[in-house]
């Protein structure tokens, strides 16, 4: 058995990090990069135009969630009114059903192999956020109690 210091703050290596290390390397090679680029080029888009900065900010927010999914979870924020919903709106109508479409495509040809379908599953779990990012915050799975953490949050 190894010898563990207590004074040693970094957390020890477990196979669920491994896991998700692994599964965020082969997401980034075979999409995490395109789906991150998609995020920063509606970004800057939506940053050309002073009224849309809000809307770029949300992209760029949301790209570094398609780079590095695992590990990471959706949640509502407490709070969020109804200035969100009408945010949402915006935002559904000028990027946020064309991202996720670009998710879903992703997701049907990463479902073909069995080595993609986490990364199919990973991709239809950024669609609602996609959909609707306002009123929404990307956590550390481990922020979020055992109990209250999504089924999808690997």
């Amino acid at each position: 058995m190894p010898h563990v210091d207590p004074g040693d703050s970094t957390p020890p290596v477990t196979s669920e990090v491994t896991v998700r290390l692994l599964l965020n390397v082969i997401w980034v090679v075979f999409c995490g990069f395109w789906l991150w680029l998609t995020y920063v080029i509606a970004g800057i888009i939506a940053c050309v135009f002073i009224v849309t900065i809000p809307i770029g900010v949300a992209s760029f927010r949301m790209a570094s969630y398609a780079l590095w999914p695992f590990g990471r979870a959706v949640v509502t924020t407490p709070g969020a009114g109804p200035v969100s919903g009408v945010a949402n709106l915006v935002w559904f109508l000028i990027a946020g059903w064309w991202l996720a479409l670009g998710h879903l495509t992703t997701a049907a040809a990463q479902a073909v192999t069995i080595i993609g379908i986490p990364l199919a599953v990973a991709n239809l779990k950024l669609i609602p956020v996609t959909l609707f990012p306002y009123g929404k915050e990307i956590v550390d799975v481990r922020m979020i109690p055992a109990a209250q953490r999504p089924l999808h949050s690997l």
